[in-house]
């Protein structure tokens, strides 16, 4: 019997047993794979068990009293995960997402997001309704999908065993890639940018890197089966990857306040989630958040027109004016011609 069959075997052997299982007994199941001598049978055990617990399969060994014998046992609360219970119109969204996800090219797990999609299909039957959403998730520029489809899927795989990486990374502001190691914390994908998060032994702490400016990547294969390092407990990705552009962290964080007049301000919570909201009157609210990154926040801002006024600080009125004039110049020609014809 090969490994993986053996490994699978135990699995259900283990599940289905009602009472731990001894390791008397486990040889019984087992007499070709855990027969020979005691320390040659012990020892292959003893891999199988690390395997299945690296793996997340919650094995224990229980110390049997009156009640109970003693053996190996599966807590069966931490195995089976709790039913998820989704309406059909929260499945519906939720295939479309992935079905989205997939059609963009470039997701990591792309053979189990297929299979799990698979399996929404399945069960819903012909219950799924229509889902009234539209989802661009595809942003890397042709030609690249195919070489940042494989990275994704490497770093997906260095982030699942924890296995540090060897980059080569070039960025707009310095050109010239720099070799780097990295401890791959993990991946998030904002606005259609995949950006890989990590302590970076260059720079000696974490950094962002956009997967797409990664131009040379090697996942380290030694001891595969070992870690190479540790997430810290504390680690979030919502903490280094914004959201927003006025989230990116270029500067000093500062309360910028803003007011949203006519059809604006009945949408300010979904325009700026998280923000500070404050109804004044009909037609009018004001809105308080965090910005890290005013350039990013004015940008947004002048899009949506003159219903989006910066009350303050200062700082960011004058930036705002700032754009807008550069705008307005940029445009000077035109608006020109139009007031003369």
């Amino acid at each position: 019997m090969d490994r993986t069959e053996r490994i699978l075997d135990l699995v259900a052997l283990l599940l289905d047993a009602r009472e731990p299982i001894s390791w008397a007994e486990l040889r019984e199941h087992f007499p070709a794979d855990y027969g020979g001598s005691d320390d040659a049978a012990e020892r292959k055990f003893e891999r199988d068990k690390a395997e299945l617990v690296e793996l997340g399969f919650p094995l224990t060994y229980v110390q049997g009293d009156d009640e109970r014998r003693d053996g190996y046992i599966v807590d069966r609360d931490a195995y089976y995960l709790p039913e998820a219970d989704l309406t059909k119109e929260e499945l519906a969204v939720l295939y479309a997402a992935g079905s989205a996800a997939l059609a963009s090219g470039v997701f990591p797990g792309r053979d189990d997001l297929a299979h799990a999609l698979r399996k929404i299909g399945f069960f819903a039957g012909q219950s799924l309704p229509t889902p009234r959403v539209r989802m661009e998730l595809g942003a890397v520029q042709e030609g690249q999908v195919k070489e940042v489809s494989a990275r994704l899927e490497q770093l997906w795989d260095a982030c699942a065993a924890r296995k540090w990486v060897e980059i080569s990374y070039a960025s707009p502001k310095h050109p010239n890639a720099t070799q780097r190691r990295v401890d791959p914390y993990g991946l998030a994908l904002r606005r259609g940018v995949w950006t890989l998060v990590g302590h970076c032994h260059l720079r000696g702490g974490l950094r962002t890197f956009h997967v797409h400016r990664v131009r040379e990547l090697k996942v380290n294969t030694a001891r595969p089966r070992t870690p190479d390092f540790h997430v810290p407990e504390d680690f979030s990705l919502d903490s280094h990857v914004a959201y927003f552009p006025w989230q990116h962290r270029f500067h000093e964080p500062v309360e910028v306040v803003l007011r949203l007049s006519g059809t604006l301000a009945s949408r300010a919570s979904g325009l700026f989630p998280g923000a500070t909201l404050e109804p004044m009157g009909e037609g009018l609210t004001l809105a308080k958040l965090r910005v890290s990154f005013l350039d990013g926040l004015a940008r947004f801002c002048l899009s949506l027109g003159a219903d989006c006024v910066v009350e303050g600080p200062e700082s960011a009125r004058s930036r705002l004016r700032e754009m807008a004039a550069r705008v307005a110049n940029r445009h000077a020609d035109a608006l020109e011609g139009k007031v003369t014809a």
